[in-house]
């Protein structure tokens, strides 16, 4: 018998083993460790065990005016073990209605007998599994002293990333620039802790060329980041852009970096950060360096030098919502009896 809960609605009770339980996002943030997490997806991306087909991706009209949303199906399974979906929609207008843009959700079923394990809540699954992937990036990419972060947006991603960077490496001082420099202050407030400081930016320009790492999480179709400012031994990690018409760099941090990847195919394909400069010419295929089941299976060493420019673009990958998957389904089943599994 198993408890499940919704977020925001009572726990119910199964009769049944073989229904599925149901992790909330309350769930997931309370058991959520990024050194787990990180070291989980590691040793994925270096066995390559699991089989990834190409993820489905279709744009929708979200309103009768506008088509700008996109629909994500990403399968992935290890035969004999787990096989897992994710559904997953980018609205871009949710934010004036209050909401983020990236709703989702996962199911984990038993790949021997097709049983639905798990139901879970997608959108923090998808947050937690990108900022650990991007952290993952870092151990390999970023100088191992960085002390120092830009982060670029203030949308539900960028307080993942914060944390997920200054898990794999002693940051210190924070930098938070976004659209509305209200919602930057706001939640500088909310994010300053004991291990670092956060401070809001008004501009990107006035902090970029002092920071160790800059991270982008943002939908702008136009370039935050200028080459012109990136200076040696910064590490740029762009997570935003999803799209080939999309880009969070221009032509010049391209061409002045080091680039890495989650996946050739997804990188390359569908964000216009590698696609634009690659159709252009700025860049050849050959100057993308590695994935990052390469790195972790020390096929390329990463970072070549203290003066390097590295970069990752990271679109997203159905490696690491299963590995996420397992990983908050394993911490349900592995809570000690009479701890409440149900959300807060």
């Amino acid at each position: 018998m198993y408890l499940y809960a919704f977020p925001n609605q009572k726990c119910c009770r199964r009769s049944t083993v073989n229904e599925p339980i149901s992790i909330s996002a309350d769930f997931i943030d309370r058991h959520h460790r990024y050194a787990e997490l990180i070291e989980l997806l590691r040793r994925a991306f270096a066995e390559s065990a699991v089989t990834i087909p190409d993820r489905l991706h279709y744009d929708f009209g979200s309103t009768a005016e506008k088509l700008n949303s996109t629909l994500l199906v990403m399968p992935a399974w290890q035969n004999g073990q787990d096989l897992g979906i994710k559904l997953v929609t980018i609205n871009p207008e949710n934010s004036a209605q209050d909401l983020p843009a990236i709703q989702g959700s996962y199911l984990l079923m038993d790949a021997r007998t097709g049983v639905i394990r798990a139901m879970i809540e997608g959108t923090s699954l998808t947050r937690k599994r990108t900022a650990a992937t991007s952290a993952l990036a870092a151990s390999y990419l970023a100088d191992p002293a960085a002390d120092s972060l830009l982060m670029i947006g203030t949308g539900a991603l960028a307080p993942e990333l914060i944390a997920a960077h200054a898990s794999v490496r002693p940051i210190r001082r924070v930098y938070l620039w976004g659209r509305r420099p209200a919602r930057a202050r706001e939640l500088a407030r909310e994010l300053t802790n004991d291990q670092y400081e956060v401070r809001p930016v008004e501009k990107i320009d006035s902090v970029i060329r002092e920071v160790a790492v800059i991270s982008t999480a943002t939908l702008s179709a136009e370039p935050l980041v200028c080459g012109a400012d990136l200076q040696p031994g910064q590490h740029l990690d762009l997570v935003g852009a999803y799209k080939p018409d999309m880009r969070e760099s221009d032509d010049e941090a391209v061409r002045k970096a080091a680039i890495f990847v989650d996946t050739y195919t997804g990188a390359i394909q569908e964000s216009g950060d590698l696609h634009i400069p690659l159709q252009k010419g700025v860049i050849q295929r050959d100057q993308v360096l590695a994935e990052l089941s390469e790195l972790c299976a020390g096929k390329h060493p990463g970072r070549s030098s203290a003066a390097e420019i590295t970069l990752f673009k990271s679109v997203g990958y159905a490696l690491e919502d299963l590995v996420a998957a397992r990983y908050y389904h394993q911490k349900w089943d592995t809570l000690k009896p009479g701890e409440p599994k149900i959300g807060r």
